[in-house]
């Protein structure tokens, strides 16, 4: 099955500490390339992250988002024994310069940053966590992925069928077409009374027979349809395949047109260039 580059992850999880949250984001690009934004206190999982994401994708540009609601609710304080001795100790050396010192206030003691702490979790849980949390934001993402692919998978299958039924119809007309072109020099050099050479008439005929075969455009552009079924059942990383192929259906349609002697098959070079143009929008989407 192909996959999309274009998806959409959020995961949250409550714990005993706050909320960790992931938000992915994909879209279209021609490698891999993530962007990461995480908390100063999860710097230590950007390697880990990325490892996961080359392991998982193969192209798109990623947006990963953590965010830490912390839970200050209910926590347990604590006093830094030894930074509050200290402090205290620091102020009675100032207290004996001073001439009759205001009492210390505790309070102010416990204001002092660093000596009232709460309490905290383990910094290597914390991570952990989080990135389990992105092991599953990332199933998501890639099934997101997955589903927008199967889609246009079908989207695709649907022109390749119009495509099969377009070169079919062209390839059942092209004997009229050339019995009419031949038919209307012929009556072109009536018309104009010219007396005629057998043999020098057929070789301008067969000329112009060989000029506007397109039997070889058509088996090629068959060719590359079954080409594109081919990869679009494979699945995988098929986008760059794909797009390949889109480059070669446009060729031989582009072939096709200049070689059109009649208006239908002129028209029929043009619905088959609209269909590999929708078809080659769509394949940019592929992973």
């Amino acid at each position: 099955m192909v996959r999309s580059m274009t998806a959409f992850a959020r995961v949250e999880r409550a714990g005993a500490h706050g909320t960790l949250s992931w938000e992915l984001r994909s879209v279209n690009h021609r490698y891999l390339e993530p962007h990461l934004r995480l908390p100063d206190a999860f710097r230590d999982l950007e390697g880990a992250v990325r490892d996961a994401l080359r392991q998982g994708l193969s192209r798109g540009k990623v947006e990963c988002s953590l965010r830490f609601a912390e839970e200050q609710a209910g926590q347990r304080l604590q006093v830094d024994r030894e930074r509050a001795a200290q402090l205290v100790a620091a102020a009675e050396t100032v207290a004996s310069l001073i001439e009759r010192p205001a009492p210390l206030n505790p309070l102010e003691v416990l204001a002092w940053p660093g000596v009232l702490m709460a309490d905290v979790a383990d910094p290597q849980a914390l991570n952990s966590a989080a990135l389990e949390l992105f092991d599953e934001a990332l199933e998501q993402l890639k099934g997101g992925r997955a589903r927008e692919g199967a889609e246009l998978a079908k989207l695709l299958d649907e022109r390749l069928d119009s495509m099969r039924d377009e070169v079919a119809a062209l390839r059942e007309r092209v004997p009229q077409m050339l019995a009419a072109q031949r038919q209307r020099i012929l009556d072109r050099f009536r018309d104009m009374q010219a007396e005629l050479d057998p043999q020098r008439l057929e070789q301008e005929l067969v000329l112009l027979a060989q000029k506007s075969d397109v039997a070889e455009e058509l088996d090629r552009l068959d060719t590359h349809v079954g080409e594109v079924r081919r990869v679009l059942k494979a699945g995988g990383a098929a986008g760059r395949r794909l797009d390949f192929l889109m480059q070669e259906l446009n060729r031989e349609a582009n072939t096709l047109g200049s070689k059109a002697f009649d208006t239908r098959s002129t028209q029929a070079a043009v619905n088959l260039k609209v269909l590999i143009e929708q078809m080659r929008e769509q394949v940019q989407n592929i992973e």
